[in-house]
């Protein structure tokens, strides 16, 4: 055991440094042997057989090739939770655990109906359908294969969402809803040369990028369908690119919501948006 674990960390703690290179390690013994950290301690000193310790060094290989280790297992944590995730589905990520909570604070009454605009994986549907009292939750996506996955994490973790295929730039999904809530497509192409290798190379384009001549692409696409869509009263929500606060604030506002808030994530980027669409009169 000692060995192996020298040879991960020789192999991946120049590539992503000690720290991360230790936390890759865990994973990769505790998924491949099935051993807890507790376990790990007490065989510390056992013999890895030469199966085993074949299938740690193409795991390694892979991770040395920068593919992200949520799809080298095709699993990612999330509220709790663990997700199926593939190649068609961004991996989830702390701060969208964190606009879930946002949400389960803000909503406490029974029955909402809830939109989930670009579900991926379904993180962010599944995490509200089993966080909110008996609400109704749907999640569209553009891909297909995304919403096959979505569709899997929800029978797995016995959520009740609807998954549909749509194409909020070019149609409507039906419905009245009292949340509305969106991770849409908010880097600019611009932005990949600063981007690591692992979501620029392996992550779903269409999922990550919008064009550098309109960064607001699909909220305004999204704030556009929730001015109507909404009940009085409902609430929109946003993550989105910490470059443009102050204009998704704006564009809020140009198109009649009210109590916008731009706030921050936990790494104090600005990172959230949130509305809320007037009683008519």
């Amino acid at each position: 055991m000692k060995a192996t674990k020298q040879y991960i960390r020789q192999h991946l703690a120049p590539i992503y440094g000690d720290r991360e290179a230790d936390a890759m390690m865990r994973i990769i013994l505790e998924s491949i042997m099935h051993y807890s950290t507790v376990d790990l301690l007490i065989h510390a000193n056992d013999e890895i057989s030469p199966l085993t310790r074949q299938r740690i060094e193409k795991v390694v290989s892979r991770l040395e090739c920068h593919e992200p280790i949520q799809y080298v297992f095709g699993e990612a944590f999330f509220g709790g939770h663990r997700f199926k995730v593939t190649p068609d589905t961004l991996i989830p990520r702390p701060e969208t655990e964190q606009l879930v909570d946002m949400i389960l604070d803000e909503n406490h009454a029974a029955d909402l109906r809830v939109l989930d605009v670009g579900s991926g994986s379904g993180c962010i549907a599944i995490s509200l359908a089993l966080g909110l009292r008996f609400a109704y939750v749907t999640g569209i996506d553009i891909s297909q294969a995304a919403l096959k996955v979505a569709a899997e994490n929800a029978k797995t973790l016995k959520a009740s969402v609807k998954f549909k295929q749509c194409d909020i730039l070019h149609q409507e999904p039906v419905g009245q809803f009292d949340i509305i809530v969106s991770n849409p497509p908010y880097i600019c192409n611009e932005e990949q040369a600063s981007m690591a290798p692992n979501v620029v190379d392996y992550e779903p384009q269409e999922a990550l990028f919008v064009p550098d001549s309109d960064p607001l692409l699909f909220y305004r696409a999204i704030s556009r369908y929730a001015s109507h869509a909404l009940t009085d009263g409902g609430r929109l929500y946003f993550e989105i690119n910490s470059r443009f606060g102050n204009e998704i604030a704006d564009l809020l506002g140009s198109m009649g919501f009210t109590d916008i808030d731009i706030t921050k994530d936990m790494y104090n980027r600005t990172r959230f948006a949130r509305a809320i669409k007037p009683k008519s009169r």
